[in-house]
């Protein structure tokens, strides 16, 4: 009951700053206001599901609904409903752009209630969530109501849980000691291994001529609500995202196939490098390189302190650093 609490609280807490934040973007995006109202039911809908992977409990609660093919039926539901939400009232549903959608959701969904877990298996869904994630089918799905409303994003958000739930609930992994914040020890090991990476990384970094330092030219106070800002996002998003698949499913996965740890940390942070060959111009080879050399560190931290989060301190730190710093 604590944690369904904890859940409670959460939401509350993020339902309150999307609304405040819906508004002030709104405001200084010159968005119509019917738009943005149309909107942000869908966002805070999508803030329900995106928050229940990050809570065992409501996990538990969620097993205990019914059998597999049930299980993967809501998930459908609750991956298509969102959209339903808001494409209609902001004239972008296109029934077309509704069944792409409801086919790979469907397919990720189904996935392990139609198929026995095992390495190809795994690997082919790692692949697939891979495939839509990086591709621009969101962008054509969802649209652009108004400039500056750009609402892949909620398709994004939404493939994410999605394919963490069917993990978690259908596929039924090991706990990889996942959620949104962060133990003490946590942030010690994730903190580390970031110092750690510095040093190695920022030689690669300069050996493939990867990036060059630039100091952000911004106000002092500017810079620390960037900063922070800045790490929160790639924390809760793209950290949680690509560590829950690349650690605690792939890394895991690998380590039990070749029957080494270190053999899997190493295969899934190639893996995870040869990922971002597609970031910018294809095929960026020093992106990839510099991805797998970090992704070296965070799968190090993962082993370290057993835990997703640890790993998610470490890949947001070392996002931070280049984002803010080198991009």
């Amino acid at each position: 009951m604590k944690r369904m609490r904890q859940f409670l609280t959460t939401l509350v807490v993020v339902w309150t700053a999307a609304s405040i934040a819906t508004f002030v973007y709104s405001q200084q995006q010159n968005i119509p206001s019917p738009v943005a109202i149309a909107v942000l039911p869908a966002f805070l809908l999508e803030a329900i599901f995106y928050l229940m992977p990050g809570f065992g409990e409501v996990r538990k609660a969620f097993d205990r609904l019914g059998g597999k093919p049930l299980r993967a039926l809501l998930l459908t539901a609750s991956a298509v409903i969102p959209y339903l939400v808001e494409a209609p009232r902001t004239g972008t549903f296109r029934l077309a752009s509704f069944v792409a959608l409801l086919a790979v959701v469907l397919a990720a969904a189904f996935w392990y209630a139609w198929i026995r877990p095992a390495i190809a298996a795994d690997l082919l869904f790692l692949a697939l969530i891979a495939a839509v994630y990086l591709s621009k089918l969101f962008e054509q799905i969802y649209g652009q109501p108004a400039p500056h409303v750009q609402l892949a994003i909620l398709g994004r958000l939404m493939w994410i849980r999605l394919g963490i739930m069917a993990v978690f609930s259908l596929r039924s992994i090991p706990d990889p000691r996942f959620g949104f914040i962060p133990t003490r020890s946590e942030w010690r090991i994730g903190i580390l291994y970031y110092l750690f990476f510095l040093p190695v990384g920022g030689a690669v970094a300069y050996f493939v001529s990867f990036a060059k330092f630039h100091a952000p030219m911004l106000e002092w106070w500017k810079l620390a609500l960037l900063v922070p800002g800045t790490f929160l996002a790639f924390l809760w998003v793209v950290a949680l995202f690509e560590e829950f698949f690349f650690r605690a499913l792939l890394q895991r996965v690998l380590a039990g196939a070749l029957s080494s740890e270190m053999a899997g940390l190493v295969v899934a942070s190639l893996l995870f490098g040869l990922a971002h060959l597609k970031f910018r111009n294809f095929p960026n080879w020093r992106f990839a390189i510099v991805g797998g050399v970090s992704g070296i560190f965070y799968g190090l931290a993962f082993l370290k302190a057993r835990s997703v989060r640890a790993a998610m301190v470490t890949h947001a730190l070392v996002v931070t650093t280049w984002r803010l710093f080198f991009a």
